[in-house]
C-alpha cells in the first residue's frame, strides 16, 4: 500500500468504536479528499486487522494496465486463516 501512497487510517466516529481504539479500517491514499479519516499506525491498524480476522482483498492492476488502488477488507470464516497473506510495510 505504502508504494502506491497509502497510509493505514480509521474512520474518525465510526459507529461502535471507542475513542481510545482504531474504528473502521481503512486505507487513506493521497487525494482521496476523505476528511474523515485519521492517520494510525500500522501497528494499531494489524492490532485491529487481526483481532476481527480480517482478509485483505485487492486489485493489483486495472483493466487498462495501470495500478489498481482498489481493496476491501472482509472478515475471514472459521478456515479463512489458511489462505490469507499479510505483508508488512517496508
Amino acid at each position: 500500500m505504502e508504494d502506491r501512497g497509502g497510509r493505514p487510517a480509521t474512520v474518525r466516529g465510526a459507529q461502535g468504536a471507542r475513542a481510545s481504539e482504531a474504528g473502521v479500517l481503512r486505507i487513506d491514499f493521497p487525494g482521496d479528499g476523505d476528511d474523515r479519516l485519521q492517520a494510525i499506525s500500522w501497528e494499531e491498524f494489524f492490532r485491529k486487522f487481526d483481532g476481527k480476522r480480517l482478509a485483505f482483498l485487492y486489485q493489483d492492476t486495472t483493466r487498462a494496465g495501470e495500478q489498481g488502488r482498489f481493496f476491501k477488507l472482509v472478515r475471514c470464516g472459521p478456515a479463512g486463516r489458511q489462505g490469507r497473506r499479510r505483508v508488512l510495510p517496508s
